[in-house]
């Protein structure tokens, strides 16, 4: 469970997205969260007490008079005990009196008297979002260190479209496992690909492969954890974006070769995670190739694809460069000699068997100091191991 022992306090203000709070509780509870619930006045007028309390198995506060606690103090009893203060809702109100330093209830009071970090999902109404006063609060929070998850940009309870709609619940339990971990990646910047490419053989058909983008995204994820501002260059997939990742789609290897290109100067690493295809049609057909019952079947001319990673690796100031290999056989001889051929300072190796397409692997990784076997894991799990790597040998290169 990524978040067993942390202690969090959520506290819930007023808005129709208090709903997705009880969602939320669950799910922080199911990842090894103790949720210790605080809310406003005005938030108990869209979900009761009572559905906190049960989702959660503690008492919930409302009142900073309750006299269940002893010293009549659970704005500072309730802060000491808690690892992060999360608040979501986080109304348009309730972010102003945050803002000014005002505490007129026992979670603003609680706010104030923190001694934890701070996290708040914004929930409200486009206009109010884009209010200069809004906006004025927003900018004042982040420069005194609070966290703001959010909001995306969607259908909203007043029926109007906009940015303002909080985030779903599970999108801020990926934030606060985020929270927890290691910056290790602090101030750094990524680029990394993911994913297979696709070479066009006519408007319909292509070469490609089998690759998911799973591992890529995880790392994405993991180095954005990290503290890493990261850009990811996606093949074709079906997955979401990681949540602070920056994407940029491309179809062919070509298309991911200039964008790298294009990317790369401003980053302190590079992770070829993506299957890239080795060649392509030389040339491919603008129209759909028909079939014939008297055709044969077309001779289709291959060329070979840049070597991308090859390429970054060779440039005069270039990147901290990790290389991925997926062999059928013989793991240690090809994925030593691609590492070394290449010349780069890492290589993660994989047998094609143990993780293409799942959601666990295998991994092994290659440098300088020998091969580091990693025990099988989720994907997360390992990207987050592979981060570390990174983070160690960038900082030897200092």
């Amino acid at each position: 469970m990524e978040l067993a022992g942390k202690r969090i306090v959520l506290g819930v203000s007023g808005g129709i997205a208090a709903y997705k709070a009880a969602e939320l509780v669950r799910l922080l509870s199911s990842e090894g969260a103790s949720v210790q619930v605080v809310m406003s006045e005005a938030a108990t007028h869209f979900v009761t007490p009572v559905t906190f309390q049960a989702l959660s198995g503690k008492p919930v506060f409302t009142d900073q008079w309750d006299r269940r606690v002893a010293n009549n103090m659970a704005h500072i009893d309730l802060s000491r005990e808690a690892d992060a203060l999360l608040v979501a809702p986080a109304s348009a109100d309730f972010l102003a009196k945050v803002a000014n330093g005002l505490a007129d209830d026992l979670l603003t009071t609680l706010v104030l008297a923190r001694d934890c970090r701070l996290l708040v999902a914004p929930a409200m109404n486009r206009q109010m979002w884009e209010n200069p006063a809004t906006c004025r609060n927003i900018a004042s929070l982040r420069a005194d260190g609070v966290d703001i998850l959010g909001p995306a940009c969607g259908d909203q309870a007043c029926g109007e479209t906009g940015p303002g709609r909080m985030l779903e619940a599970a999108e801020i339990l990926a934030e606060m496992i985020a929270h927890f971990q290691p910056k290790s990646l602090a101030g750094k910047r990524v680029l990394l690909t993911a994913g297979p490419t696709f070479e066009a053989i006519d408007p319909v058909r292509g070469i490609t492969n089998l690759s998911t983008g799973k591992m890529g995204y995880a790392i994405a994820r993991a180095a954005c954890e990290a503290g890493a501002q990261v850009t990811l260059v996606s093949g074709p997939v079906s997955l979401p974006c990681p949540l602070g990742v920056s994407r940029i789609e491309v179809s062919s290897a070509l298309q991911m070769h200039a964008e790298v290109h294009r990317q790369v100067a401003s980053n302190d690493v590079f992770i070829a995670v993506a299957a890239v295809a080795d060649y392509r049609p030389a040339n491919p057909s603008a129209q759909k190739i028909k079939k014939g019952a008297q055709l044969k079947p077309p001779t289709i001319e291959l060329v070979q694809n840049p070597d991308i990673l090859a390429e970054i690796a060779a440039l005069r100031a270039p990147p901290l460069c990790v290389g991925f290999a997926a062999e059928s056989e013989n793991l240690h001889k090809y994925a030593e000699h691609k590492r070394r051929s290449k010349n780069i300072p890492l290589l993660v190796g994989n047998l094609i068997a143990d993780g293409f397409g799942g959601d666990d692997n295998t991994l092994i990784l290659f440098d300088d100091d020998g091969a580091h076997p990693l025990a099988p894991a989720p994907k997360l799990q390992l990207a987050r191991q592979l981060v570390n790597r990174i983070a160690v040998l960038l900082g030897r290169r200092r």
